[in-house]
């Protein structure tokens, strides 16, 4: 009856071993893919911190209203450059777009730009297509444009507040929502990834004190 209450008990020793490794490395693996996850969002805030952040606080396009339409028309053709191979470049042509716009809220007139990508390439037309042979074809499009911008007078736009900055934009790519969506998901994996490293330091704590209190109930 000792011999089979001995290896009764050493089987049972065995399993609860196996039980303890077994859950020790699924708190490793949980720990280190928690870890990862806020590595990962620390990295990413990082990124985006000297990339939109930086380019948020320097914009000066912050100020969001409502525009009038003045005037939209054809003016200079503008040249532009292709690729038509390896080391080959061609030369082709564009209509400027003028778009003259006034701001609802300060009466303000001035120049409509599409973002700030289009304005570092020409402060004097509204867009700049991607350059191609079709030369047709380009003005077509920016003819369709502009016919879309007289028919819908009333645009959102973005402004910079002081006077030294003449220039409208139509859209802003450094606006506080797209901020704001873009760190939105390291926000999820660092706020998922810290939450998985506490239930596992919780478990192991109640672990460990459930084994106290089992040893004082012996």
């Amino acid at each position: 009856m000792g011999i089979i209450s001995k290896r009764f008990w050493g089987y049972e020793l065995k399993d609860k071993k196996r039980r303890e490794t077994a859950l020790k490395a699924g708190e490793d693996r949980a720990i280190l893919l928690g870890l990862g996850m806020v590595l990962s969002s620390v990295m990413m805030y990082f990124v985006i911190g000297i990339t939109m952040v930086h380019a948020y606080t320097d914009s000066a396009w912050t100020e969001e209203t409502t525009c009038t339409v003045l005037n939209s028309s054809l003016t200079k053709y503008v040249n532009c450059s292709y690729g038509c191979g390896s080391d080959c470049w061609r030369i082709s042509k564009y209509p400027c777009l003028q778009v003259y716009v006034s701001l609802n809220t300060t009466g303000r007139v001035g120049l409509l730009s599409l973002s700030e990508e289009t304005l570092e390439i020409s402060s004097e037309c509204f867009y700049v297509p991607k350059c191609q042979k079709d030369h047709t074809a380009l003005r077509a499009l920016i003819t369709n444009i502009s016919e879309h911008l007289k028919m819908h007078q009333q645009v959102t736009c973005y402004y910079a507040s002081g006077e030294h900055q003449a220039s409208i934009l139509l859209n802003s790519i450094y606006r506080s929502s797209s901020v704001f969506h873009a760190l939105f998901w390291p926000s999820c994996m660092l706020s998922g990834g810290t939450l998985i490293i506490l239930m596992v330091k919780f478990t192991q704590y109640l672990s460990i004190l459930c084994e106290q209190i089992c040893k004082v109930a012996r």
